[in-house]
């Protein structure tokens, strides 16, 4: 049962961007990686996707709920803002569960010695959070 821990897709420069950055899209990389986590977590089973409030965040998993046939749970504790506290407490809550769980940079904190977790990566995490495989 692997919880599954995935950072947003590619959304371009944060510098760049104008508006609000809560609203800040993919880019055409990041739609092209949201499409293709469909085919990356096929063979695994999924109970329930939950993400981030952020555009990127729903732009990334969008695609796997559809194909999936799947609710998005938008949770605001795995937004930028609460994620080091609120967001690491829900991700332990859900250890040993079937879920995906989208989230920014820093939320990798929940696993121990977390290497490098890139835009668009996802970690296999074993039941105590331990990193089983990197996607």
């Amino acid at each position: 049962m692997p919880l599954l821990l995935v950072r947003h897709a590619s959304a371009g420069d944060r510098a760049a961007w104008e508006g609000d950055d809560r609203d800040r899209p993919l880019d055409e990389r990041g739609r092209r990686d949201a499409s293709e986590l469909v085919a990356r977590l096929e063979s695994l089973r999924i109970e329930a996707i939950l993400t981030s409030p952020y555009r990127r965040c729903l732009e990334t998993v969008g695609p796997l709920a559809r194909a999936r046939l799947l609710e998005i749970d938008v949770r605001e504790e795995l937004g930028e803002e609460h994620q080091g506290d609120e967001g690491v407490a829900l991700v332990r809550s859900l250890a040993g569960r079937d879920v995906v769980v989208c989230g920014h940079g820093g939320l990798e904190s929940v696993v121990p010695e977390a290497p490098k977790w890139k835009k668009g990566a996802v970690f296999v995490l074993g039941p105590d959070l331990e990193l089983l495989d990197r996607l």
